[in-house]
């Protein structure tokens, strides 16, 4: 038979033993472990949420173009000194896009420790309708109206109404407002390469818009309908020297001159 290995001495007193107590907490102790780690949260909390330390001391803007970071930053109504954390983001850009109608998106977030950033996206005008002030007001692609002045932005069409007098006898049906959304509509299906080339966009009705290009050239539009497909088709046709182009019917293109 085979003889048994005794085991260690030690080693059979531990398994008698069993394992070692776990450290108990008393009440007491449970006690004061707990109320040093509410004392903790609420040392965090203070800091971060009331005290100076974490405060605004820096307004910091990028993104601008026509805009100032001055404009933005007074724009936004956040005052240097109060704490970072409690500002209100939400709150600051619904404030910017309410008081600076230039400004499309804006982005809001805390740079830790001590800076509000914000980051905004200007409207980009696709066309400038001529008021009769003498003014140009400013449009996007979205049709929204946004900046006014003495003239229009370089490489804009100018939106001009001239219409004819089926289209003022038709103005309860479809007012002017109505033809000037057509014509930024037009604006806005030019592709940038075209944009720039167009010194105007002219309303004659509903269904007869035209565009004046540089060097004296006319593109017959028709209708703000089909847009980008007649796009496509005067991008193509450009390649060919004439004073006339007609996309009106783009299945059916011509030019003239």
């Amino acid at each position: 038979m085979a003889e048994e290995t005794a085991a260690p001495e030690g080693t059979e007193r531990a398994a008698a033993e069993g394992p070692p107590p776990r450290l108990r907490l008393s009440r007491r102790g449970t006690a004061v472990v707990g109320a040093l780690g509410a004392l903790a949260a609420g040392g965090c909390v203070w800091l971060v949420f009331f005290s100076p330390v974490l405060d605004v001391r820096a307004v910091a803007v990028t993104g601008t173009a026509k805009l100032t970071p001055d404009q933005v930053a007074a724009a936004a109504g956040v005052d240097p000194g109060g704490p970072l954390a409690r500002v209100d983001t939400d709150a600051v850009r619904r404030r910017i896009t309410g008081r600076l109608r230039r400004v499309d998106r804006v982005e809001v977030w805390r740079g830790w420790p001590h800076t509000l950033r914000i980051k905004v996206v200007e409207r980009r005008p696709v066309a400038a309708v001529a008021e009769a002030d003498g003014r140009f007001t400013e449009v996007d692609a979205a049709g929204v109206r946004f900046a006014t002045g003495p003239a229009a932005p370089p490489g804009v069409p100018v939106v001009r109404l001239v219409l004819d007098q089926a289209a003022r006898d038709a103005d309860a049906v479809i007012p002017q407002r109505e033809l000037v959304a057509a014509a930024v509509r037009v604006a806005g299906d030019l592709p940038p390469a075209v944009a720039g080339k167009a010194a105007a966009v002219e309303v004659h009705s509903y269904d007869d818009i035209e565009l004046r290009l540089d060097g004296g050239r006319t593109v017959r539009w028709g209708s703000s309908e089909r847009g980008p497909r007649k796009a496509r088709v005067l991008t193509a046709l450009l390649g060919h020297r004439a004073r006339t182009y007609d996309v009106s019917a783009p299945e059916a293109p011509a030019t003239a001159g």
